[in-house]
């Protein structure tokens, strides 16, 4: 089995870093539980970018703790012998951050790919599971036959043929039937 992950609100929460810096820098307020789609419509596009690249600098990245049972299902996976793909919505520049990030937590994995646009990369891999937020990214995944699989966001709860939980061992668990 083939598998790709994201890494924001994926790996590790991330929504917590967003707000916090959109308030601070800004004073806007992006409340998670109103957050009904993907797109953040109360910051410019420039504020936005400027929040996302803040989050992913090398402080935000290394200190940004995993979910519970993420690191131990996916290590388990690679374990059984099953291809780890991590992927991320992130500039190239953040590679090298992200890289020491999983391996400060553990993390194993066959590759890294930072860039916008996963579903091409998948493709190329010939990936079987996409674990990710991105409401897009999960239909694409579907549309080209890759399953799709997420944890339970504001914002991706009611998409359909996607598999989705509430956390990374009910999701582990959920996926058990395509490990075989």
């Amino acid at each position: 089995m083939r598998f790709a992950i994201d890494i924001d609100s994926t790996l590790h929460p991330y929504w917590d870093q967003l707000a916090e810096i959109a308030k601070r820098r800004y004073g806007v307020d992006l409340p998670y539980d109103t957050q009904s789609t993907w797109a953040i419509d109360a910051l410019a596009p420039e504020q936005l970018k400027a929040v996302v690249d803040e989050t992913h600098s090398p402080e935000h990245v290394l200190t940004a703790e995993p979910y519970p049972g993420a690191v131990e299902a996916i290590a388990r996976w690679h374990e059984q012998g099953h291809f780890i793909h991590i992927t991320s919505h992130r500039a190239l520049e953040t590679h090298g951050q992200t890289a020491e990030w999983l391996e400060q937590i553990g993390l194993p994995h066959d590759e890294l790919y930072c860039s916008y646009d996963k579903i091409t990369r998948c493709v190329e891999l010939q990936i079987d599971v996409l674990i990710d937020d991105s409401p897009d990214n999960l239909r694409r995944a579907v549309e080209v036959g890759i399953t799709a699989a997420t944890l339970e966001h504001p914002w991706n709860r009611d998409l359909p043929d996607v598999i989705s939980a509430p956390d990374w061992p009910t999701l582990a668990h959920r996926l058990e039937s395509c490990l075989k």
